[in-house]
């Protein structure tokens, strides 16, 4: 493909993840990061002069940059639904950090403006691309565990007060959407319904036990009861010390998996004998939002978005597919205020 030819990215919001976007974006073949935009001055000249090209302090600014294709939009999550559209009605295909919107609303509002203006809309889980997650799922669909009967997701992190302070938007209604369930635990609901399917429904508490002046939870826990029949808890929280990998676990009636950050576990019955340990990139984000985060999961997803976009297929998660996860996370903070089982409702 010629340089002319090649997918042009824009990058919106130049805050901790938009240089693991650039980097993952000028990693692949046939595409290239055109153009950039922050409202703040530091950010844009820091990005410039790391990934050469021009960044602007207006969002029409960027849509008007030529040659331009997509836009990736890495601002806070209660924004991705105006920019996005802004994105859609410009012609430009939308890729939007986790999650799509800070509200299942929201997130239907975006998709129709994609669908409505002929674009891709494409959802960032990049953890769905690391080889635990994608051998976890195969044990499971295979039937190699047998039918699975209990399920445990942890996601048992920590953040400093700074980390919300200085944001500005962490941990609040508006901007955030929530706290750790929404933030640093959709990642890891998405895996459990990529991987086990719906959930029926739900009970769960929440409580800001740790962290000063935020208006959401730091922590979390749920019952789960998956359409399939298995059970499951889940757990939440950015209090932990010290901070712990993610980690699923499920149990079927002929063995166990288990996901700990990247590391599979395969355990059998017949002498509780491990079976199968794999060990490759690490997981990122216990304690540190960046730890161990690397450009090469996200470079695979960018590469069947770009799939998608020159062979009009759907990506490897749409915009209906993230409304899933965000459903859950909906019950979650609706159960927990109400005392009372939820079902996730999506109704595309």
């Amino acid at each position: 493909m010629s340089d002319e030819r090649k997918l042009r990215f824009g990058i919106a919001g130049l805050g901790n993840i938009a240089a693991t976007h650039a980097k993952a974006i000028q990693s692949i073949e046939n595409t290239g990061l055109s153009a950039a935009f922050s409202r703040s001055e530091a950010n844009r000249s820091r990005f410039s002069q790391s990934f050469g090209v021009p960044a602007y302090s207006s969002f029409d600014e960027l849509l008007s940059h030529s040659p331009l294709d997509a836009i990736v939009i890495c601002t806070p999550s209660g924004t991705h639904l105006d920019y996005g559209k802004a994105a859609a009605e410009a012609g430009k295909h939308v890729i939007v950090e986790k999650p799509i919107e800070v509200t299942v609303a929201r997130g239907k509002e975006l998709i129709h403006a994609c669908k409505q203006n002929g674009v891709k809309l494409a959802v960032i889980y990049q953890n769905r691309f690391l080889d635990g997650a994608v051998k976890m799922k195969r044990v499971v669909e295979d039937g190699t565990i047998g039918e699975p009967v209990m399920v445990r997701a942890s996601v048992k992190w920590f953040r400093d007060q700074a980390y919300y302070e200085n944001s500005g938007w962490r941990g609040t209604y508006k901007m955030d959407g929530g706290g750790a369930v929404i933030n640093q635990a959709i990642h890891t609901i998405d895996l459990l319904l990529w991987i086990m399917g719906d959930i029926a429904e739900l009970s769960a508490l929440k409580g800001t036990l740790t962290h000063r002046g935020i208006e959401a939870e730091d922590n979390a826990v749920a019952v789960l009861q998956f359409k399939n029949g298995a059970m499951g808890v889940f757990e939440a929280s950015t209090s932990i010390v010290p901070a712990q990998p993610r980690s699923i676990e499920i149990n079927g009636t002929m063995g166990t998996a288990i996901l700990k950050d990247d590391q599979f576990t395969l355990i059998f019955d017949k002498a509780n004998q491990l079976s199968a340990v794999q060990k490759t990139s690490g997981g990122a984000g216990a304690a540190d939002p960046l730890d161990g985060l690397q450009a090469n999961l996200h470079a695979s997803q960018y590469a069947g978005i770009v799939d998608a976009i020159l062979y009009d297929k759907p990506p490897e998660v749409s915009g209906e597919d993230a409304l899933r996860s965000l459903a859950v996370a909906e019950a979650i903070y609706r159960s927990a205020e109400n005392k009372m089982f939820v079902e996730p409702v999506v109704n595309i």
